[in-house]
């Protein structure tokens, strides 16, 4: 089942410890990944904007150019999903980089099937091509799960992999309670670890993106998890 997951699926590996890339590609290789590297950021954006992969497993601390700039040009022409992966693990760090557009943080040093189920969770995310039509539709919202397509009170919004995710979430669960935990297990497939404050990140990308007169459907449930609840739109 998890070999059918990843079979032919494509990495960039950016990262300038050649040790550790020989061994990260060599254990990706082994679960049936196909891997490419590059042990600069300017090499790794210039291979990530030309190439056609379904992840981008990026280093922080890169030489000429670092890991939140290459995101960061990266994120102007791709959309393409992003796990960055450094040692610098302080708070500040792992929001700049959800703020510019990871979808998700992995710290150093990581245990291989951790990285590995991270990027499963991430893949997962991906449509596969023979996907038939699936829409959902609530408060404005109307997502389209095989393009991952979003429209809000018909204007397309522009996500990223793991926000359209919550957003799917959350809209099909319009009106009741999504606890903190639940939204772990379905985007992370693990529990909340003492740094998921990375969920209140994405929360506040999609709110801003999802604001409309001062209002915005998704609402914070103080000390369990989030709600979406519909605005009414008698002035849409």
């Amino acid at each position: 089942m998890a070999q059918e997951d990843t079979q032919a699926r494509r990495i960039l590996l950016i990262e300038d410890d050649r040790d550790l890339c020989s061994l990260m590609a060599d254990y990706l290789a082994q679960q049936q990944f196909q891997i490419e590297v590059a042990h600069d950021g300017r090499l790794g954006l210039g291979r990530a904007l030309d190439g056609v992969f379904d992840l981008i497993l990026l280093d922080v601390m890169l030489p000429v150019l670092d890991g939140f700039e290459v995101l960061r040009q990266l994120r102007k022409r791709s959309s393409t999903p992003v796990i960055m992966l450094t040692a610098r693990t302080a708070a500040a760090d792992r929001i700049a980089g959800l703020d510019t557009g990871a979808d998700d943080y992995l710290p150093k040093p990581f245990d291989p099937e951790e990285l590995l189920a991270r990027i499963r969770a991430v893949l997962r995310r991906t449509p596969k091509a023979d996907a038939p039509d699936v829409e959902v539709d609530a408060g404005g919202v109307h997502l389209n799960l095989k393009t991952r397509t979003a429209l809000y009170r018909g204007y397309p919004l522009d996500l990223t992999a793991l926000e359209f995710d919550l957003l799917e979430l959350l809209v099909s669960a319009a009106g009741r309670t999504v606890s903190r935990d639940e939204i772990a297990a379905a985007l992370y497939q693990r529990r909340p670890t003492p740094y998921e404050r990375s969920l209140d990140v994405h929360i506040s990308h999609l709110r801003k993106k999802l604001e409309r007169d001062d209002c915005t459907p998704i609402q914070t449930i103080r000390g369990i998890g989030y709600q979406f609840t519909p605005v009414a739109e008698a002035d849409a």
